[in-house]
């Protein structure tokens, strides 16, 4: 590859996110922080600030926020190719490994034993969080004013206000003072924001259409975390008798011990409820809509920096993203650093993750499972 942030081959996206998808522990805060490393630091395919608008636009809309961040830093270099190989190859390898385990699952009812080590990847996904988010914050802090915005978004966040209402709230507000300090309107009256609204009654003649079209619906609508994911799953699935709770409660265990993106644990649902075209269908219906928003998002971007209004409102949006980020990070911290053995496994790797700048997240992932095998 001659050129740093022009086009990339193919060949190249596909070896970067297959890379991704089969290392990204830790869910979407993890998988942006080891995209930027991949991207930003290591292949220089664009700057922090690309690397930014491109995260708060998929903060923006609906659907899994690492799997569209894929996406879109495909179709950045390399147009619709890019974007169907960098989103395939960041989700399958993910799909693969829970196809697998569905199937074992189904066939011997219990899950493997890999809680040690999941033990010992969760306080390293913590150091290589915080590794990314420093030079996002630094870079998004373009004024006081945002500063204190991205202050009120993170307290705000961990008292547990929505997040699509926390990033639309920040973009507002910034536009909002920005209308009233300026003396001419820049900013067309219309946000292009795509809603794409699914019929879920249509076609509930098979179980697999079934499933395609509440998944389709899901993916369509869903704003948050993979925790949100699992709720609509409860009321879609469980309360009306396709899924038990207990296969719920081992989807969300196989979410959160395979690689990738966690929306993959609908591929253990589908082939738990119709086996491999359940699981097929289930799984092309849940990403399928982050593909098409991404695609119809993604050329608007530069036009949208243009506009001085709605660069503030993407200025607003990324240090929102950014604070969510913070939000996310310490609440893992709280959760997983709970006795002495996870603590070692945090320092260590923040060792690692801020003493060596150019080491491979992979390593540290790697690293993690290890102590955690040995010492819990």
């Amino acid at each position: 590859m001659n050129t740093k942030q022009g086009e990339v081959s193919l060949k190249e996206i596909a070896k970067v996110f297959t890379k991704l998808g089969s290392i990204g522990f830790g869910g979407p805060a993890a998988h942006i922080a080891m995209m930027r490393e991949e991207i930003v630091v290591k292949r220089e395919w664009m700057d922090d600030q690309h690397f930014l608008d491109l995260l708060g636009a998929t903060n923006l809309i609906p659907g899994p926020n690492s799997t569209e961040m894929a996406i879109h830093i495909g179709y950045d270099k390399a147009g619709w190719k890019g974007l169907i190989i960098a989103g395939l190859c960041f989700i399958l390898p993910a799909v693969i490994l829970t196809g697998l385990v569905a199937y074992f699952y189904k066939s011997y009812g219990k899950l493997p034993q890999v809680q040690p080590f999941i033990y010992g990847v969760q306080p390293a996904i913590i150091a290589i969080i915080l590794g990314a988010v420093f030079p996002l914050a630094k870079k998004s802090i373009k004024s006081s004013f945002l500063a204190c915005l991205g202050l009120i978004v993170l307290l705000a966040s961990l008292m547990g206000i929505s997040e699509i209402i926390l990033m639309f709230g920040a973009g507002i507000l910034a536009y909002a003072v920005f209308y009233i300090n300026t003396t001419r309107n820049t900013l067309q009256s219309f946000l292009p924001l795509p809603w794409l609204l699914i019929i879920q009654n249509v076609f509930y003649n098979t179980t697999n259409m079934q499933l395609f079209w509440i998944f389709l619906k899901i993916g369509a609508i869903l704003y948050g975390s993979g925790y949100v994911l699992f709720a609509f799953l409860d009321t879609e699935l469980v309360q009306t008798g396709l899924l038990s709770k207990e296969q719920l409660i081992d989807a969300i265990a196989v979410g959160q011990f395979t690689p990738g993106p966690v929306f993959s644990s609908v591929t253990f649902i589908g082939f738990q409820i119709n086996d491999v075209t359940g699981a097929i269908l289930s799984t092309l219906a849940i990403f399928l809509p982050s593909f098409i928003l991404v695609a119809l998002l993604n050329p608007l971007m530069k036009k949208l920096r243009n506009s001085k209004g709605l660069s503030i409102f993407f200025d607003a949006v990324n240090i929102a993203s950014v604070a969510l980020i913070i939000a996310v990070c310490l609440t893992m911290t709280k959760e997983v650093i709970t006795d002495w053995q996870s603590l070692v496994v945090a320092l260590l790797s923040g060792i690692l993750v801020f003493t060596f700048k150019k080491v491979n997240s992979a390593f540290i992932v790697l690293t993690g499972a290890l102590l955690g095998y040995f010492l819990f």
